[in-house]
């Protein structure tokens, strides 16, 4: 009779975390993927909900308006107590992430016209500057560095920094508040307390950009009828978003050329491969690992099954990107492969609006790492290096590097 009904009897699965090796996936994924690629997944808090593993089915969750983004119906897939913070409440004003139609098409216009193709090419020099200024530093300090503070951490932040017209003074206290707000380990107070810290900070900003505008995004934003508390939300948005995952792209990009010589080797022979690079690493890595998640607003059906409402559904990207129904030789990073539609931006309504910001950073931060240092490698053994596994956006916490 259950069968009948479409609705699932299997046992709920819990989602893997733990990689035995740092660029492969949790190993039970594969298996389920090639199983069941739509499985009920049992989620930390009691709720039993969905997992979904196959490209084709993740582009059908992440594109069709049925299965909702809001953020009061959202729920973490692996422990992180901190989340209450912000899960399963209504979003606040701007964070449009945890938005619907037209609330989030509303957000989404205003902030598509000034994230401009023309905006972000313009904004190449001064990355250019930036990266250039952080490998100096590197480079007078000399051998060994940790790569993420002296790089892949601070280019990113001090870009996204720039795009918002951020001063000096408030990045190092933006950054540290915003690893907290990602972290699975922080609590709801320590997760609390840096929301509040980061909104009382960009509320500061966005008054003085009312009053002072200059040539950036929340200058250009004052200037629609948005709120200040709509600007702060936003603002928010766009420093999580902005620097978390870059920054684990070229770390953890970095990491992987220096373990594959043969792709770095083809990289560095070829920088006309550089594009496809960037693009490969996107799909082979795909740092967001425990999102995005989705729920019907009702009963709805997908893949034979009855997905009722309200019941979440987390969409596993890594094991998407990874798909060998979609991607031929899926296991492997492979640099000179034409680019694929990769899904580690996303798709369909809530596609990454700084996309093309991220690629530009990643281009230009793995062309002149590897010009500038090109003996770089390895300070330490592969198993002395921490993987965040413990992140909702996997990387390293330390690579140490000499050259």
């Amino acid at each position: 009779m259950a069968e009948d009904s479409g609705v699932s009897t299997a046992e709920p699965y819990v989602l893997p975390t733990a990689r035995p090796r740092p660029f492969d996936l949790p190993p039970d994924l594969a298996r389920v993927r090639a199983e069941q690629p739509l499985q009920r997944l049992a989620y930390p808090d009691g709720h039993v909900g969905w997992l979904v593993t196959s490209y084709a089915l993740a582009r059908t969750v992440l594109d069709e308006p049925r299965f909702s983004a809001r953020l009061d119906l959202k729920r973490s897939p692996v422990e992180r107590p901190g989340s209450t913070a912000f899960m399963g409440r209504t979003a606040p004003p701007g964070m449009f992430i945890g938005m619907d139609p037209p609330e989030h098409t509303r957000y989404r216009s205003l902030l598509t016209r000034v994230f401009s193709a023309r905006r972000m090419k313009e904004l190449s020099p001064r990355i250019e500057q930036i990266v250039d200024q952080r490998l100096d530093a590197m480079e007078a300090a000399g051998p060994p560095a940790d790569l993420v503070p002296a790089f892949s951490l601070p280019v990113p932040v001090e870009v996204i920094s720039e795009l918002m017209g951020a001063p000096e003074a408030q990045r190092e206290a933006l950054e540290r508040n915003a690893a907290t707000f990602v972290s699975l380990n922080a609590t709801p107070e320590q997760v609390g307390a840096a929301i509040g810290e980061i909104s009382g900070s960009l509320m500061e900003l966005v008054r003085q950009k009312r009053k002072a505008p200059g040539n950036d995004v929340l200058s250009d934003l004052t200037e629609s009828d948005l709120t200040d508390e709509e600007l702060v939300g936003i603002a928010m948005l766009l420093l999580a978003a902005g620097h978390e995952t870059t920054a684990n792209m070229l770390a953890l990009g970095t990491y992987a050329l220096l373990r594959e010589e043969d792709q770095r080797a083809a990289l560095t022979a070829d920088p006309g491969l550089l594009d496809n690079a960037v693009e490969e690493l996107m799909r082979y890595l795909t740092v967001v690992q425990y999102s995005p998640t989705r729920a019907p607003l009702e009963d709805t059906e997908l893949d034979g099954q009855l997905i009722k409402a309200g019941e979440t559904i987390t969409v596993s990207l890594p094991a998407a990107n990874r798909d060998p129904e979609r991607f031929e030789n899926p296991e492997k990073l492979d640099v000179t492969a034409p680019p694929t539609a990769h899904l580690a931006f996303g798709h369909g309504l809530h596609l990454c609006l700084g996309q093309q910001l991220a690629r530009i950073e990643m281009r230009i931060g793995f062309q002149k790492l590897f010009a500038r240092f090109p003996g770089l490698r390895l300070a330490a053994a592969p198993e002395e290096i921490p993987m965040r596994e413990d992140m909702n956006t996997y990387g390293v916490h330390r690579l140490p590097v000499a050259w």
